[in-house]
């Protein structure tokens, strides 16, 4: 009862009612006007007819088209009241200019690529259109002189990771969409205010909804006491804005320019299992040691600056200072809603297209579009051996009965998919041939690829992929293999209601 009263004062309980209550306000009203006068629901009528016309027209993807369409067309006023207020993707001109302003700011600032995409290109042509690719859109460089080591499980990660943090001389910041008090937190946040007390510059940036049930009201402000500096993604207010549905799911730590961290792991204690929620929890981190580091600063300072609306900062002395040997090539590369590019999924798809021998992905949620359903069927038809790794054990019934709709078109086609049976996978890579792989923050869903600020690292010839591709090995043997036999006998009901819930899969 105690948990159940909590929930409905929470502010995420009641910020959602304000929402749905205006959502309501704004229904009954076109409503009661088009029970008014025959005219005024004819008109109504028509504007949805027409709206579903400009939705069809558009460029954005099927699946947003067909989620929008069938309710704009069978419940017109509550569809198009809908559409107007969070389907737009589209944000103000303002908070545009203040985007590109933070994102351009850095313009300059890393040395000159040239040659080391010289040296790329004349080992691998498509590696290098790849990265000239990632190059364009996420508006980075590419990196030699970087260390790359991969952790397969959280508890690996965290006894290096506070280490490194031990070590901080000059700043160190954290980006998170999920920080949970509890004892990873605890530990975390202990050498976190010895750092400040002693002179280091320590910044944390969380996102305000992947938080919003974990941290309490005010708990910035007790970060800041201890000489934290602090900034929240995207305040989550009873407003209706299409901007709320864009969140911070990035995971980034950079430690005095020189380290950095990344990959699926958020701040809480199931991530290192410490507690357990959903079975054994595997997720995966990377560490970057050298050159590489001095994008992750300045992807962390814009969107620090985007969201704190501060002046443009300083980036020299959160730039990389340490030499470190050469393990391979690496991009560190952001993605956003608000780029106007799809950097993370069409990487994905891009490498799926030029892999030769094999493609090994792993996602904690599998909700894709007919574009990445054709690309791995292509690659399958072409002799590539294509593995999909998801949880056997969800987090979320829904998401995974969407996860598994998916499942008989890719096992027909040859497609290889495996569910991890000891719990829940929520490690985010792809790797192919030995050569390339990208580890970051991006799932294989559409919140990941259009609504969320996510983070990535695309890697050619590095140590890391190595790691990966064992780390795979040993999850494969820990895996159900999903055959054609198994979906065919899925009950009739089950099929329709994952059918069904594939409707809603773009909001997924």
């Amino acid at each position: 009862m105690k948990k159940f009263i909590k929930f409905l004062t929470g502010r995420l309980f009641v910020t959602s009612f304000f929402i749905l209550i205006q959502l309501l306000i704004l229904f009954f009203t076109f409503y009661y006007l088009s029970t008014y006068s025959t005219y005024i629901y004819m008109a109504m009528v028509m504007l949805s007819f027409l709206l579903a016309v400009k939705i069809a027209g558009n460029d954005s993807n099927p699946n947003f088209k067909i989620a929008w369409i069938i309710p704009m067309l069978t419940l017109p006023f509550f569809g198009w009241t809908l559409y107007l207020v969070l389907g737009r993707r589209k944000t103000t001109s303002k908070m545009k200019k203040r985007y590109q302003k933070a994102s351009s700011s850095s313009l300059g600032i890393l040395q000159d690529d040239e040659e080391i995409m010289r040296e790329i290109r004349d080992l691998n042509d498509s590696v290098y259109r790849q990265c000239v690719y990632i190059k364009n859109t996420a508006k980075t460089n590419v990196f030699k002189n970087t260390q790359t080591e991969y952790f397969k499980t959280g508890e690996e990660f965290f006894e290096v990771y506070k280490q490194e943090l031990k070590n901080a001389q000059k700043f160190i910041f954290l980006e998170y969409f999920i920080i949970n008090k509890g004892q990873m937190w605890d530990e975390i946040l202990g050498i976190l205010i010895s750092k400040a007390l002693a002179g280091v510059e320590v910044r944390v940036m969380y996102d305000d909804m992947g938080t919003i049930n974990r941290l309490e009201k005010g708990y910035d402000e007790k970060l800041r006491k201890y000489g934290i500096k602090v900034c929240i993604f995207n305040s989550f207010r009873p407003s209706l804005d299409a901007f709320m549905n864009y969140r911070d799911h990035r995971k980034i730590t950079v430690i005095d320019g020189n380290v950095a961290f990344t990959g699926g792991l958020n701040l809480a204690d199931e991530y290192i299992n410490a507690i357990e929620r959903f079975g054994y929890w595997k997720d995966c981190a990377l560490m970057l040691k050298g050159d590489a580091v001095s994008a992750l600063s300045i992807m962390f300072l814009h969107l620090w600056n985007f969201t704190a609306k501060e002046d443009k900062p300083d980036y020299l002395p959160y730039l990389s200072t340490k030499a470190y040997p050469q393990d391979g090539y690496v991009i560190p590369f952001g993605d956003g809603p608000m780029s106007g590019h799809l950097t993370g999924k069409l990487s994905y798809i891009n490498l799926i297209n030029h892999a030769k021998n094999y493609v090994y992905i792993a996602t904690p949620y599998l909700i894709i579009d007919n574009e990445m359903i054709t690309a791995l069927k292509i690659a399958d038809q072409s002799g590539v051996d294509v593995r999909i790794i998801t949880p056997h054990i969800p987090d979320k019934w829904y998401v995974h009965t969407v996860t598994r709709s998916n499942y008989e078109i890719l096992v027909k086609a040859g497609i290889r998919i495996y569910e991890y049976k000891p719990g829940f996978i929520h490690s985010k890579f792809i790797i192919a041939d030995d050569e390339v792989g990208i580890v970051g923050t991006t799932n294989f869903d559409f919140r990941s690829f259009y609504l969320h600020f996510e983070n990535g690292v695309f890697m050619y010839k590095s140590k890391a992929l190595e790691q990966v591709k064992a780390d795979c090995i040993e999850i494969f043997k820990q895996c159900i293999e999903i055959t054609p036999e198994m979906c065919k006998d899925v009950p009739f009901i089950k099929k329709f209601g994952q059918a069904f819930m594939k409707l809603f899969s773009p909001f997924m």
